[in-house]
């Protein structure tokens, strides 16, 4: 698994750098600050997983390249504006000091804004798909992004994320804990996996990954909330124990560690039963699963 993954990371690498202007490009104290955060080190995890839906529907992964990648500089966009002192406040991001600790809020907003833009300047450039990949399909797919990426989708989960704070024992807190994660993480996870298999033909497969994604997509939020407890500071790449601090609604918080943990397998092996129709082609998503409990970081 680790070195399929590591092959579809570097192909995202390769052609983020590519498509995304370099640091001498003017207003270059801007491009400094997106390529700053966009090359930091993260997982990939949001444009791999569309780069597998290509293939799991037939396609080839270079087909859902310019999605992947605008998939990914939205999710970068709003990872610099949660570690604003508006939100999250957060001085460290992988390791790093966050955008706007090197490069001053102001820049940092717009490091932001710059990313969300391109990324749709990026999807819904024709040129960059390979010949065969149909523009209805490619509209669909940017549809797609933008519906999960809005008020509607993260956006939306990081409002009512931030209207939770200090809530975490009021009675509607469980339902909203739910809509927070379901909204903020697992919908960009889920759309990483419809889009890329939109753009590379996919029909009746697409259903499936969508579900998948969802279930996925929580459970990877519930270990996320648990190592934001009791995590390794040094494999995270930021402080543990903000979530706490700032009364943040975590599972953690409302179900304790072991609940929470039951919670995350549970949603894996939903996730796990629903790829049964795709037999050897979801052979990732399968080991995906299992390391979505086992990680670390």
């Amino acid at each position: 698994m680790k070195a399929y993954w590591e092959t579809k990371r570097a192909l995202v690498e390769e052609y983020l750098d590519l498509w995304v202007p370099s640091e001498e490009t003017p207003p270059s104290r801007l491009h400094r600050a997106v390529r700053y955060s966009l090359f930091a080190g993260g997982k990939r995890i949001r444009p791999v997983l569309a780069l597998v839906a290509a293939e799991v529907v037939g396609g080839e992964d270079v087909q859902a390249l310019p999605v992947a990648c605008g998939i990914e500089m939205i999710h970068t966009y709003s990872l610099i504006h949660d570690d604003l002192p508006a939100m999250d406040d957060d001085d460290f991001r992988r390791g790093k000091p966050t955008c706007h600790r090197i490069f001053g809020e102001a820049l940092a907003i717009l490091a932001g804004d710059a990313l969300l833009t391109m990324a749709f300047q990026v999807m819904g450039d024709l040129s960059l798909y390979p010949p065969g990949v149909e523009p209805i399909r490619v509209l669909k797919a940017v549809k797609e992004v933008a519906l999960a990426a809005g008020p509607l989708g993260m956006v939306g989960g990081q409002v009512v994320d931030l209207e939770m704070e200090g809530k975490a024992h009021q009675r509607e807190a469980e339902e909203a804990l739910e809509w927070i994660h379901t909204h903020k993480t697992a919908r960009m996870i889920e759309v990483s996996l419809k889009a890329g298999a939109l753009v590379a033909g996919g029909e009746g497969e697409v259903d499936v990954l969508e579900a998948y994604g969802r279930c996925i997509g929580l459970a990877f939020q519930v270990v996320d909330d648990i190592l934001g407890c009791q995590g390794d500071r040094e494999k995270l790449g930021k402080p543990v124990g903000r979530d706490v601090e700032r009364g943040k609604l975590t599972y953690p918080a409302l179900y304790g560690i072991e609940a929470s943990l039951k919670r995350a397998r549970d949603l894996v092996e939903e996730a796990l039963d629903l790829l049964r129709p795709l037999g050897e082609r979801a052979w990732f998503l399968r080991e995906l699963g299992r390391y979505v409990v086992e990680r670390d970081r």
